[in-house]
């Protein structure tokens, strides 16, 4: 198979809002952006996907869009965005954008003329539901909580759907002329010369049109709208006309945010023809809780063997379908990898960021950076609910306390599973605000943060920072790069079960990757795996074993067409 454009790339994603602020208003902005490009292509970075930053009320840090052309003033202007985009190019980095075609804001034009007209065209481009008794169509629950529909102001027996906040109506993809709108936009964005989009809840566009009532899964006597309103039947139609009338024309790469979407479909999704370039690898991003929403119920019980499962499992499926996976351990919905995946404080080290970092680095597909991610970032603790900005967890930390449990267990839920832990300011320097802002940043700092940051790491040539540098060059080095870009997956068994462990094979190379996620040491039958390319903590070879410390990880080459 031919090699597409992006099958190389290595990705950095910029959560704008808390990156750099260079105007003095606690909020990161376009110019700060710009001002760390050398900083981003430094670390092997050939694309940026950058969050929204289209104009929005900022209910939900704006995936809920009021004007899908416009950038929001606080971020700058659309010619900022220009520019960062001629800035990027100079540097040979592309950049991606997030697009949110599954719902809009609640102030975005279409609804509003929708609410003060129920006989304008707009009403149609949203889902708007009468019933006869007062109460709403059926029990769906949102993924934010409560019920998927709210009431219109002035219209008894009226309700319109949301998926995720009341404050993000649902777009009707079964309206024709909505659907052109959209593609119409889009194609608007890839003529600026964005190389693609990050797809964002692309799984939740088609909904059952029968509207009923299922079982209540919960006791508030609601039922996951998942359940109706998530990879269902039909959904092949909108994505595929949204490929051939948008990506497809203008070669586009395209990241999908896929959750769930069944092992039989994903050939429509990734494979040679799919609907999109490839999908985020989640298998294991939520590994850590009993239930992906509603994280409130608990830490989930994981080993390494699950992670390694999970992994492998993916990837075998991806192959098998001849797609490709986008690789992350974090992004702006996730806590830290560090503490999600390093459950004792004392062993979220440097070395364990690497570990980690050296574990995804070298999977087939393509490894996304999130910011702060290359520097160890780890989560925060935060004494009480008012100091959260993120909607998902105060709606996490409500249920949580209707369901009976004490305020300290929920909050203690939140300060693991919250997307604010991955949404705090950028951590450039060691002083009060980190070089992100010189005045008191919109969310606050996060509070494990000595020794992590850029200028400190800068300066340390064992950092998490310069180790990330060095798995970025692997990925452009001539010697390896065709391996590491098309090489098979060989999973390695009979290791210790703390071992993550793993070859890409192409011809006579041999990548060997050997991660040790536990903090006691190892040993591991040495087999013919060439020389050490990269190393993270005690590494010793000898004729028959490979010795591992805690935390420990190994790269190895072995090159035989030589």
């Amino acid at each position: 198979m031919a090699t597409k454009w992006w099958q190389n790339e290595v990705v950095y994603q910029i959560y704008p809002r808390s990156f750099q602020d260079t105007n003095h208003d606690g909020i990161g902005d376009i110019q700060g952006m710009i001002n760390h490009l050398d900083y981003i292509r430094d670390l092997g970075v050939t694309m940026i996907w950058v969050s929204p930053i289209y104009k929005s009320p900022m209910v939900d840090m704006g995936y809920d869009i009021a004007d899908y052309q416009d950038i929001d003033p606080q971020f700058g202007s659309l010619d900022d965005f220009k520019i960062f985009l001629s800035e990027a190019k100079k540097r040979h980095i592309k950049v991606i954008m997030d697009l949110v075609v599954n719902h809009t804001s609640d102030q975005h034009e279409w609804f509003k003329q929708a609410l003060a007209d129920p006989q304008s065209k707009y009403r149609d481009y949203f889902i708007f539901k009468n019933t006869k008794n007062g109460e709403v169509p059926n029990n769906w629950r949102s993924i934010f909580g409560g019920s998927t529909w709210e009431p219109v102001v002035n219209e008894p027996n009226t309700y319109y759907f949301h998926t995720f906040a009341p404050q993000q109506p649902d777009l009707n993809w079964e309206n024709p002329a909505l659907r052109k709108e959209i593609y119409r936009m889009i194609n608007w964005w890839l003529e600026l010369g964005v190389a693609g989009f990050r797809v964002d809840a692309i799984t939740h566009l088609k909904k059952d049109l029968d509207w009923t009532s299922l079982p209540a899964d919960g006791s508030d006597g609601l039922v996951s709208v998942i359940k109706k309103g998530q990879n269902r039947p039909g959904i092949d139609v909108f994505l595929k006309e949204l490929q051939q009338e948008t990506f497809d024309k203008y070669d586009a790469v395209t990241v999908g945010e896929a959750y769930g979407v069944p092992e039989e479909d994903l050939i429509k999704y990734i494979g040679p023809n799919g609907y999109f370039s490839m999908i985020f690898d989640f298998s294991y991003m939520n590994i850590d809780v009993k239930n992906t929403d509603e994280w409130y119920r608990g830490r989930n019980q994981w080993s390494v063997k699950d992670l390694r499962e999970a992994l492998f499992s993916s990837q075998q499926v991806a192959s098998k379908v001849k797609g490709t996976l986008a690789n992350v351990l974090e992004n702006h919905d996730q806590p830290r990898v560090l503490s999600k995946l390093v459950p004792d404080k004392q062993n979220q080290t440097p070395a364990a960021a690497k570990a980690l970092a050296t574990m995804y680095y070298f999977l087939p597909g393509i490894p996304f950076i999130y910011q702060g991610q290359e520097l160890g970032m780890k989560n925060f603790v935060r004494d009480d609910i008012s100091e959260f900005n993120d909607v998902s967890s105060i709606n996490n930390y409500q249920m949580a306390l209707k369901d009976g449990y004490s305020k300290e267990s929920a909050l203690s839920a939140i300060n693991d599973k919250s997307r604010d832990n991955a949404r705090v300011p950028m951590q450039w320097d060691h002083t009060e605000f980190a070089g992100f802002s010189d005045v008191a940043p919109w969310l606050k700092m996060g509070s494990d943060r000595t020794g992590i940051d850029v200028q400190t790491e800068l300066a340390d040539k064992n950092s998490v920072l310069n180790y990330y540098k060095k798995l970025g060059a692997w990925h452009h080095d001539p010697v390896w790069q065709k391996v590491i870009t098309t090489g098979d997956l060989q999973p390695l068994s009979s290791l210790p079960e703390t071992v993550i462990g793993y070859q890409r094979i192409l011809g006579k190379q041999v990548l060997t990757v050997l991660v040790n996620l536990s903090p006691d040491a190892v040993q591991i039958d040495r087999n013919k795996n060439g020389a050490i390319l990269e190393k993270v903590g005690n590494v010793t070879i000898n004729e028959k074993n490979i010795s591992m410390s805690g935390y420990g990880a190994v790269v190895m080459g072995l090159n035989a067409s030589k």
